[in-house]
């Protein structure tokens, strides 16, 4: 992994947790066009928040290799050296949250309350033994209990899984940055309603394989060869590598020069991916996919500007029949100069097509690989299948360390020939068959307060107001809330 520098170190305008919302986040430090490296925000790896990342082994503490610059004890753990050169050193990582969710009609359809009282323990350490040559290792607990959760899966529910286990090798040939990760590891590359851990479960979404890369100061490109990890609900000896599904391609980046635009931070990401599954459900058929992606992301900052534009067509094969398919995800936000609260205005504008899962012909309807859902539903009721939403929103500072999101959502869906879609990709049942295109309202509200670097504390919540498409089949509204605390060293 390149070399993170702190003056290249993304801040974020919210917390870690509060990432889940949006696909992308604005507040860059300050960096020129002649950066050795490519800036570390746009590698595919998270974004820094204060020296804490997403993913842990993105993190970088070399700093602390001098001990005045260390403020408690705690410190401490994130550089020890092994040799007397401080060459070979650990870094060890820990996570502690606290999370209830509470949610009303559940599944929409008067099956009554549900209450979930999460916990989530993470553990893991970093060795770097010199420049090239590290290893990763990650074990995580989840327990949940509480009032109508049924039989937890095991991203829920599970004593204890080996999250990420990976060696890597860095180094440079000229001046380019070169580097392969082999093992079990979360990939997030790309827009995060593309990719992302779903950090909403007890377990994150990690894949077991390979990945490398290439980077200058200006360009990038990433192959990958991954599949999924089959979790079960014990100790680390019932979880696997789902051979049923592989997830494989390349990501490139151009950092698009600052002068551009004026002083812009800008990044074009172009990528082709393919999707194969030897048995998915489209409607009323269980069979062989192979989905390739090809497409394009913009994304940065430009003046007062944040935006987050994702343009991908997707085509191959379902049992037979061809596929062609699309997504548009348009995110942008405005930040209003001289006012109090520092207020961000924005919306967001996205459609996935439909069409296909219960007709003959071409499949139409799109999917991802495994997406960000809680940008649509913070309660998972939606997901970029056959969906078409219009999402006004408002960000604000009201005190130190707090950023307050509101947004209020428009959903349709584009084929009504086709069902409304959950996030795990069930459809709602019967609504295949109904007229119409409304899917319905969601007013949202989130709160983060970031008390330290290390304790942040979280709440949401969400009003689905059903559309005729849903009340035709049967589905009513739903109120969702969520609180939890995050503990991290």
């Amino acid at each position: 992994m390149p070399t993170v520098h702190p003056r290249r170190t993304v801040r974020l305008g919210l917390s870690a947790c509060a990432a889940t919302m949006l696909p992308f986040t604005p507040a860059f430090a300050a960096t020129d066009d002649e950066t050795e490296t490519y800036p570390a925000e746009a590698i595919g790896e998270g974004s820094l928040s204060k020296g804490y990342g997403p993913s842990r082994w993105a993190e970088d503490w070399r700093r602390y290799r001098d001990p005045a610059s260390r403020d408690d004890p705690l410190d401490r753990l994130k550089f020890l050296p092994l040799d007397g050169d401080g060459d070979i050193y650990l870094s060890l990582s820990g996570e502690l949250r606290l999370r209830m969710n509470r949610t009303g009609n559940l599944n929409l359809r008067n099956a009554g309350d549900q209450r979930q009282d999460m916990i989530r323990v993470m553990g893991a350490a970093d060795l770097h033994v010199g420049p090239h040559l590290r290893f990763y290792g990650e074990l995580a607990h989840a327990g949940i209990s509480g009032h109508n959760i049924g039989t937890p899966a095991g991203s829920m529910r599970n004593d204890l899984v080996v999250l990420q286990s990976f060696a890597e090798a860095r180094g440079q040939l000229g001046n380019v940055d070169i580097g392969l990760r082999y093992g079990r590891q979360e990939f997030m590359d790309g827009s995060s309603l593309l990719t992302a851990q779903r950090d909403n479960n007890g377990i994150r979404y990690a894949l077991n394989g390979v990945r490398a890369w290439a980077r200058t100061g200006v360009v990038r490109i990433d192959a990958f060869d991954l599949k999924p990890t089959r979790l079960g609900t014990g100790g680390t000896g019932d979880d696997s590598v789902d051979h049923g599904q592989r997830f494989s391609g390349f990501t490139a980046g151009l950092r698009i020069p600052a002068r551009a635009l004026g002083g812009s931070r800008l990044y074009l990401d172009p990528f082709f991916w393919r999707l194969l599954s030897t048995s998915i459900t489209r409607g009323d058929t269980s069979a062989r996919e192979e989905r390739r992606f090809t497409g394009a992301r913009l994304w940065g900052e430009a003046g007062r500007w944040a935006i987050d534009w994702t343009v991908n067509h997707q085509s191959g094969r379902f049992d037979g029949r061809r596929i062609d398919a699309w997504q548009v995800f348009l995110a942008q936000s405005y930040k209003l100069q001289g006012l109090p609260l520092s207020p961000r205005v924005g919306f967001h504008a996205d459609h996935a097509s439909g069409g296909g899962s219960y007709t003959s012909g071409k499949l139409t309807a799109a999917t991802t690989p495994h997406g960000n859902n809680v940008y649509f539903s913070y309660q998972l009721a939606l997901t970029p299948t056959n969906l078409r939403t219009v999402a006004p929103n408002l960000s604000l500072a009201p005190l130190p360390g707090v950023r307050a999101l509101l947004e209020y959502q428009f959903a349709w869906r584009p084929d009504t020939r086709d069902a409304v879609y959950r996030a795990n990709r069930s459809a709602y049942a019967g609504t295949e068959q109904v007229g119409g295109h409304k899917i319905g309202e969601s007013l949202r509200a989130q709160v983060v307060w970031s008390v330290t670097p290390r304790v942040s504390i979280t709440g949401r919540y969400e009003h689905l107001d059903a559309g005729p498409v849903l009340t035709r089949a049967g589905f009513g509204n739903s109120d969702f809330f969520a609180a939890w605390l995050n503990l991290r060293f």
